[in-house]
């Protein structure tokens, strides 16, 4: 007869089996600078699409994506959200997807990686407030839309690094959201070289200054302006390459991400107000 040890040994590993996380295995092709990752894990599909501007060394096993079924009721998921009350998870689609490429495998790219999610499991609406985030590992989960598409939805944004996207319902005033993400790129711009810096600020200031007063087209100029001067100098004054021996230093891509994800926002302003 197995010990009381023994017993209450199985029924806690068959307790934790229950309570882990579905994870699934990931599909993942890749053609030319674009690798497709189809997931199909306890009823829920989608597909992951990234398409780099340029990279190096790409193939499936050196992005390390991995795919799981997460709660909607996990309180330390919840906690990193950016409002606990004002976004939350679709419950046709907890899916957290993790792309964390390993450390030796020589992954490299310069500017942006355009990130797509795609999954029939969510029906599309004009005007949808159904948003793409991202986390960096265990951490908090930020806004990085610049598209919701049809089809059935096609939520896209673009990134300068990885790790751990979400889609979810994102009920936070658009105004707030706008705010929260010219914090983020002024703060960004603190990797920005002082001779550079400069021009770069003051096309941030100027479309700040024009949502402010719902100059949406002059907003959305000053960003496209904006977005031009860091294209011109990435590569050069300003860093523009992620690797996996050096995560932090795509400082371009990490700017001309959240100017693009910056300006879907205010352009959802514009059409739908707050």
């Amino acid at each position: 007869m197995k010990s009381f040890a023994a017993f209450r040994a199985g029924w806690m590993l068959v307790l934790a089996l229950v309570l882990a996380p579905v994870q699934a295995a990931v599909q993942v092709q890749v053609a030319g600078n674009t690798a497709t990752a189809d997931v199909d894990i306890g009823g829920v599909q989608a597909e992951l699409i990234l398409t780099f501007d340029a990279v190096d060394a790409l193939s499936a096993d050196k992005l390390g994506i991995k795919a799981q079924l997460v709660s909607l009721t996990d309180p330390l998921l919840l906690l990193r959200l950016p409002s606990a009350s004002l976004t939350s998870i679709p419950a046709a689609l907890p899916l957290l997807i993790t792309v964390e490429p390993p450390l030796l495998g020589g992954l490299a790219f310069n500017n942006t990686v355009r990130v797509e999610v795609h999954t029939h499991a969510l029906p599309y609406t004009a005007g949808s407030q159904l948003r793409l985030f991202k986390a960096p590992l265990g951490g908090t989960f930020v806004d990085i839309t610049d598209e919701v598409a049809p089809g059935s939805v096609r939520t896209r944004g673009t990134i300068g690094g990885f790790s751990e996207f979400l889609v979810l319902l994102d009920l936070r005033p658009t105004s707030s959201v706008v705010a929260e993400k010219f914090s983020a790129l002024n703060a960004r711009l603190g990797a920005v070289p002082t001779a550079q810096r400069g021009a770069l600020s003051e096309r941030l200031a100027a479309a700040q200054a024009a949502v402010s007063v719902g100059q949406y087209a002059a907003a959305i100029a000053a960003l496209d302006e904006f977005r031009a001067l860091v294209s011109q100098d990435a590569g050069g004054a300003i860093r523009n390459r992620w690797s996996t021996t050096q995560r932090g230093g795509n400082v371009a891509g990490d700017l001309l991400a959240g100017a693009a994800s910056l300006k879907f926002s205010i352009g959802y302003l514009r059409d739908y107000g707050d």
